[in-house]
Order: C-alpha cells, then structure tokens, then sequence
C-alpha cells in the first residue's frame, strides 16, 4: 500500500542548511516527504493559509522574524500543526522555551543527522495528532 507523502514546510534563510534537510528527506527510506521551501516568516504563513502542511520546520533566526517570536507567531495562527524549531547553538535555550509552550521538538543545526530529522518528523506528527485525543 502508497502511503502519501509527509508534507513539509521548511522556512529557513540559510541556502546550506536548507539544501542539507533536503537532501536528508529525499534520501530517507523510512518515508516519503514533500519539502515546500521558503526563507522568510512571512512567506510561510501565507503559504499555510493556502496549502495543507503536516508538519513545520521553523528556523530561528530568518531575515524578518528573530527567535521565540517566530515561534510564536507561528504557532497561534496555526496551532494543529506539529512545529520543529531549528536552531543554532546559542540558540539552544530558545528552543526548549519553544518546546515549554508548544513545539513538538527542537534541533540545533549542525547537529541532527537524517535518521534524526526523520524520526522527529514522524514522532512531531504522532505526538500532535495525540494532543486532539486528550482533554486537558
């Protein structure tokens, strides 16, 4: 049986680190992903508005929104997708505030290797279909 795809949304601004997640999701042979690519905040949030996403992998640090906030902003708009911080390593506290108030995992670039990146992914979106099973 095909299953579908995992569709991503990356909004990340660094061409070096997006090319690494990319090529680490094509070459996954756990799953099958489809990578949507934006580099600014902004982008991504339209993006969202108009296409289905089952996870977000959200950078940091992006030319028009900078740490917690772009977190933040991102997760109130649109709070049933599983988000995954991606952050550098003087970033590191960042992420786990981001983890404390809703984010399903951070990674610190430079730092994951593919079968990382992809359990995360497949675990971010299990644990966030959990969450509408339990009430509070």
């Amino acid at each position: 049986m095909d299953m579908e795809p995992i569709k991503v949304l990356l909004i990340e601004d660094n061409v070096g680190d997006c090319e690494l997640i990319l090529k680490i999701l094509e070459s996954s042979e756990i799953a099958e992903f489809k990578l949507t690519h934006t580099s600014r905040l902004t982008s991504g949030l339209k993006l969202l508005e108009t296409g289905k996403f089952d996870i977000i992998l959200l950078d940091l640090g992006l030319p028009d929104s900078v740490g917690f906030e772009s977190f933040k902003s991102t997760l109130e708009l649109h709070p049933a997708i599983p988000i995954i911080v991606l952050t550098g390593l003087a970033n590191e506290e960042t992420g786990i505030q981001a983890i404390k108030y809703g984010a399903q995992d951070y990674l610190v670039k430079g730092e994951f290797n593919g079968k990382l990146l992809v359990r995360a992914i497949q675990y971010a979106i299990e644990r966030k279909k959990l969450e509408g099973l339990f009430i509070y």
